[in-house]
């Protein structure tokens, strides 16, 4: 019996995953929270109208990065980022993270009919 590992870039490839990153970040850049589907559907307007709140698009301003290990010791990149509006910055996956000026076009990839 043959055991095929999921992580080999072939069957990365073939199960639609990328081992390449799309962004590379630097201390200064702007970024936004990566959209992301919401999957909260209601027929109400007012439940619509109170889930609104926290469905806003956060923009911030990177100022620092470092590395966390996982339970398995792989690392990660973090990035510590400066939201508008808050205090105190906050550490983000660099995963859930994109540049300011492509917030545009990923938001377009993932719409939801129904949701905007």
């Amino acid at each position: 019996m043959v055991f095929l590992s999921t992580t080999h870039p072939i069957h990365l490839i073939a199960l639609g995953m990328s081992s390449k990153r799309q962004f590379d970040y630097r201390i200064g850049d702007r970024v936004a929270e990566r959209p992301k589907t919401h999957g909260i559907y209601t027929r109400s307007p007012q439940m619509r109208q109170s889930l609104k709140q926290y469905r806003k698009q956060r923009y911030g301003t990177v100022v620092g990065m470092s590395t966390r290990a996982n339970k398995n010791g792989s690392r990660y990149k973090i990035l510590l980022i400066q939201w508008d509006g808050l205090k105190t910055p906050s550490e983000h996956a660099r995963m859930r993270i994109c540049p300011a000026s492509e917030i545009q076009r990923l938001t377009n990839e993932v719409v939801v009919p129904g949701d905007m």
